[in-house]
C-alpha cells in the first residue's frame, strides 16, 4: 500500500481526518490484537498505521494551533 503524504491529508476536512483517524485506531487495534496472538502477516502495516495516525494527529494539532494564534491575534 502506498504511503499517503501530508499534502493528502492537508487536503482534507477536520471530520474526514477524525474519521479516517478512528478507522486507523480500530485497525491498530485489531493489529496488535493479530500480532500478539501470532496471526499477523503483515507486519510492516503496523508502522504503516502507526505512521498515518501520526501524521493525522499533527495536521488536526497544527490547525487547532493556528486557530487559536488566529484569535489571540483578533482581540484587542
Amino acid at each position: 500500500m502506498k504511503a499517503a503524504k501530508i499534502s493528502d491529508f492537508r487536503a482534507r476536512t477536520d471530520d474526514e481526518l477524525g474519521t479516517q483517524l478512528g478507522d486507523l485506531q480500530k485497525e491498530q487495534f485489531n493489529l496488535r490484537f493479530q500480532r500478539a496472538s501470532g496471526q499477523l502477516e503483515n507486519t510492516a502495516r503496523v508502522r504503516h498505521v502507526r505512521r498515518e495516525i501520526a501524521r493525522i494527529k499533527t495536521v488536526l494539532a497544527q490547525r487547532r494551533q493556528a486557530a487559536v494564534a488566529k484569535a489571540a491575534s483578533s482581540t484587542p
